[in-house]
């Protein structure tokens, strides 16, 4: 006897719930896939109401195009869409949505109703429940479209034991407004959460309403990014080094009105910060990609929150560089303060009445004038830094802290404290930088050889990759099976000893591959510059004169990514009146 079949085919309306499973997950997924369809009518005003966390009951109204009776109920249909005239444009997508998936998935596991109404004519209603349809009918309503989502997940009570606390996913859906009103900034939105407004946008400029998002914080904190690569644009707001998140929550990404979390853009933004941030924290920004539609998919996710970029390499490397570019200012510029000029060379310091030198100090070559000092460039005439001006950013210094920490008086009255070590590793970090991309790091030869002693895989780890070091002026050689013979140092580095950094680059050389394309290379050669630059700066507990920390102050000032050290560090805190006064308890 044969026996039956086990493969069988699935009834339509569990088809339905199934897929309804991928589009809409919870409430936030049906706020969003609804918002989205208002925006793509042409809507210039969005409502949304939220209750029991969007289970109870989900609203949304707008002012769009709004839709006849035979639009009306074939718009509850699977894969019914206005959006693609024609299937070849599957590969140009210029809509928010375009499967036509939302309504009916959204009517497969709710009760549904969608009222819509064209200019001029009347307004009509369908009704959805649990996948089952109901007919067209006659209805009263604003020109537009209202949709009401009444028991989410009421067909699927599986789906809905696994949603959180009503407030959580209430949180959860406005966020997802608030993402969608920052991509469209010339749309009013308003969104009401349990019969409290909690979003009231009119339409604004994007800068308006970049602030009424994020807020002012991100603002004063925030400088402009702007890049055209052949017709690929960049632009919008991004977040200085020392204003970081705990999460990436705070990185909003839009790419053609779309608001995307894409693997490839947050990895530009880490490469870009990679530096200047500390280890797990993330940085906040606001930046809009604009990209021909047909070089970017956006059906690669049901939640089309994923894209993929047809020429991905350059869309990573404008996004990259806008971003360094934008983040190359001077310390202090936060709060409307300019991007620095151009950094002066940085060799060192010099004082009245210098201390017994150690090997870890700079050279000391800087002679003081009563108001200014030239700092001689490697590569250029002398630049001049002003040295007892009070208008800079971190304006003039008043003494110093534990041997350890400058205190300045900015022109406002705030109070800067500046770590000397920290903030001279980034300037030591940032000249060296410049001299790799000028050609080469000038080295040094030593009067002697020196050898250093290390354990004998650190030692084989640096010789083979001598060939690499040599371009940070670094010329090492092997010299027995655990030592390492150094003949020249960083001529920026002076005196330093040798020991301690060859054993500090052991560590950042141990990981390094046989071979690697260049810009990985690269990413090597800049970590153990920021090694270098450690071992090259002035260390805590060294004592400055007055001329050398204005001195230090104005070149922080006029230094690219000088607000952090190599490793993510603040190199300065800044505490204005109001902050001053709310810790004395005057206000």
């Amino acid at each position: 006897m044969t026996p039956p079949p086990r493969i069988r085919l699935l009834t339509s309306a569990t088809a339905d719930r199934i897929a309804a499973g991928e589009v809409v997950e919870r409430p936030a997924a049906a706020v969003k896939e609804l918002v989205e369809n208002a925006l793509d009518a042409g809507a210039t005003r969005i409502g949304v109401v939220i209750e029991g966390g969007g289970s109870s009951r989900i609203l949304v109204e707008d002012d769009g195009a709004g839709m006849g009776p035979e639009d009306l109920a074939l718009a509850v249909e699977r894969h019914a869409t206005s959006k693609l005239p024609e299937e070849a444009m599957l590969f140009r997508i210029g809509t928010l949505g375009f499967r036509g998936e939302a309504l009916p998935s959204i009517g497969a596991v709710a009760r549904l109703s969608l009222t819509s109404r064209l200019p001029g004519g009347s307004a009509h209603r369908i009704e959805v429940e649990g996948g089952r349809k109901g007919i067209v009918t006659p209805s009263a309503g604003a020109p537009g479209t209202r949709v009401e989502v009444r028991d989410l997940f009421y067909a699927t009570p599986a789906r809905r034991k696994f949603l959180k606390q009503p407030s959580t996913e209430a949180a959860a859906a406005v966020e997802a407004v608030r993402r969608l009103a920052l991509a469209w900034p010339g749309v009013a939105f308003r969104a009401e959460v349990e019969g409290r407004e909690v979003l009231a946008l009119p339409a604004q400029d994007r800068d308006a309403r970049i602030a009424a998002l994020l807020g002012p914080e991100f603002a004063a904190a925030a400088v402009p990014v702007s890049a055209d690569m052949a017709g690929l644009l960049v632009s919008g707001l991004t977040a200085l080094p020392l204003h970081t998140r705990a999460t990436m929550g705070g990185q909003h990404l839009v790419v053609n009105g779309r608001p995307v979390r894409d693997p490839l853009l947050r990895a530009g933004l880490r490469v870009a910060y990679r530096d200047q941030i500390a280890q797990g924290r993330h940085p906040a920004c606001a930046l809009f990609l604009t990209i021909d539609p047909e070089a970017v998919d956006v059906n690669v996710h049901p939640m089309k929150t994923e894209l993929r970029f047809r020429e991905a390499d350059r869309v990573r490397s404008l996004v990259i560089g806008a971003l360094r570019r934008a983040l190359g200012v001077g310390a202090g510029a936060a709060g409307g303060w300019t991007p620095a000029p151009p950094a002066p060379a940085w060799s060192g310091f010099a004082e009245a009445a210098p201390p017994t030198p150690t090997l870890a100090q700079p050279p000391l070559s800087l002679a003081f004038a009563p108001r200014r000092a030239e700092v001689p460039d490697s590569a250029s005439a002398p630049a001049e830094v002003v040295m007892d001006s009070p208008d800079g950013p971190l304006g003039r210094p008043l003494g110093q802290l534990l041997d350890t920490y400058i205190v300045a008086e900015a022109a406002d009255g705030a109070l800067v404290l500046v770590d000397q070590h920290a903030a001279h590793e980034r300037l030591t970090h940032e000249h060296l930088r410049a001299q790799i991309m000028a050609g080469g790091v000038r080295a040094q030869p030593m009067l002697l050889p020196a050898v250093v002693d290390l354990p004998q895989a650190e030692a084989a780890a640096l010789a083979a990759a001598a060939p690499a070091l040599a371009r940070l002026g670094l010329e090492i050689e092997g010299f027995g099976p655990g030592a390492i013979l150094v003949r020249a140092m960083p001529a920026l580095l002076g005196a330093a000893d040798p020991g301690p950094m060859l054993r500090d680059l052991a560590e950042e050389v141990a990981d390094w591959d046989a071979a690697g394309d260049a810009p990985a290379l690269d990413r090597r050669l800049d970590a153990a510059v920021a090694r270098l630059a450690c071992h090259g700066s002035i260390r805590a507990g060294r004592r400055l004169a007055v001329p050398e920390m204005a001195a230090l102050l104005r070149s922080m000032e006029a230094t690219p990514r000088a607000a952090t050290c190599s490793h993510g560090r603040p190199t300065f805190l800044r505490l204005d009146r109001a902050s001053l006064e709310r810790m004395f308890g005057r206000r």
